[in-house]
């Protein structure tokens, strides 16, 4: 089944002005890079000093380089098509008859979070496939993306299951590399006010200086709020979400405890969470396992349900057919007791045993 909305699907990297804000942020990495290596940096070697300070700002530097390219190159993951999932063993997702509705994944049980109101699983009408939970579809790449933390145009790709190892480490070398200059070139800067200094030099201090205290503000603030977001298990959509501001941010199906949240982003092996490598383990089709303690909390709550509801249904059982024995020895009118009968039921349905006032009904 194809959607008749569904939008013709364009080559990756097929729309060359969209390469221009990827150009842009290379030309603010290069041009700080040489601004600080030679009129910092290589001045200072040449005095006998600042070595260490060197390599670890060319260390970052390269780290921040490949993290970016990485983010980039790595595409964040998609729902793949009918014989691509058939090759690799995987669901098809794409859409069927109403009786297919039910796709449970490969490696759990697991029912999807995210569902209609109708009880459905969620489908793309763009795509014309079913969505995993956390999948949305970005209008500008054109596809559904597992996991979507957001679209972004300064890497021309979205940040999803796939990279979103790779932009969270972009985000921490580029704020460490801007702090770096921030603090360590105001030596450099004051030395180039003095009369002898060539305008051209003491010109690119004073803008490397100005444009690196201002993309670390705003870097080191977009990153401890990534950094919040991982802690909480949640993408930039989800905390956009109204039910995630009415819940204040607390109830999270898919928060695994905090090393496990980590885990989620930064992949399995700690030591390797600073690396551009080792992404996280998974399929990006399903993020709920025993060590959510919600989903643990949930499952004790429904059995905790289904005893109430045997017991209910035991006593309501018993009452009934006193009420029987008794209408049948004594003559007496059941009217009195139907209406009580009625409140303690629990065969009724629930929607004939609330009350009729407005801010129930839907």
């Amino acid at each position: 089944m194809q959607d008749s909305k569904s939008e013709p699907i364009k080559p990756r990297f097929g729309e060359p002005l969209k390469f221009l804000p990827v150009a842009f942020i290379c030309f603010n990495v290069g041009i700080l890079w040489y601004i600080h290596m030679a009129y910092h940096c290589i001045p200072l070697l040449l005095e006998g000093q600042g070595l260490r300070q060197t390599i670890i700002f060319n260390f970052v530097t390269l780290m921040l380089v490949i993290c970016y390219v990485r983010c980039v190159l790595t595409h964040p993951g998609t729902i793949p098509d009918k014989e691509a999932a058939a090759a690799a063993g995987q669901l098809d997702f794409e859409c069927g008859p109403p009786d297919a509705l039910a796709i449970e994944s490969a490696s759990t049980k697991n029912e999807a979070q995210e569902v209609k109101r109708s009880g459905d699983r969620r489908h793309c009408k763009w795509c014309a496939k079913y969505k995993p939970d956390r999948c949305h579809h970005c209008r500008v790449c054109r596809t559904c993306v597992l996991r979507m933390d957001h679209h972004c145009p300064w890497i021309y790709n979205c940040v999803g299951f796939g990279n979103h190892k790779y932009f969270f480490l972009l985000l921490c070398y580029s704020a460490i590399a801007c702090h770096i200059i921030m603090w360590t070139m105001p030596a450099s800067l004051k030395a180039a006010t003095s009369p002898e200094t060539p305008f051209f030099k003491m010109f690119l201090l004073l803008f490397g200086e100005t444009l690196a205290i201002f993309l670390g503000l705003m870097v080191t603030l977009f990153f401890c709020f990534h950094i919040w977001l991982m802690l909480k298990a949640m993408t930039t959509i989800e905390f956009c979400e109204k039910s995630m501001k009415r819940t204040g941010y607390d109830s999270n199906a898919y928060d695994r405890g905090l090393y496990g949240n980590i885990r989620a982003v930064l992949g399995e092996h700690a030591l390797l969470w600073l690396l551009p490598c080792s992404p996280p383990a998974g399929d990006g089709f399903v993020f709920i396992n025993e060590e959510a303690p919600l989903l643990q909390l949930r499952s004790k709550d429904m059995e905790a349900g289904r005893d109430m509801r045997k017991k209910m249904h035991e006593t309501g059982g018993q009452k009934q057919r006193g009420k029987k024995g008794g209408m049948a020895g004594t003559g007496e009118s059941a009217g009195s007791d139907a209406s009580s009968d009625n409140e303690l039921d629990p065969a009724k349905p629930f929607e004939e045993l609330r009350p009729r006032n407005s801010r129930y009904e839907s």
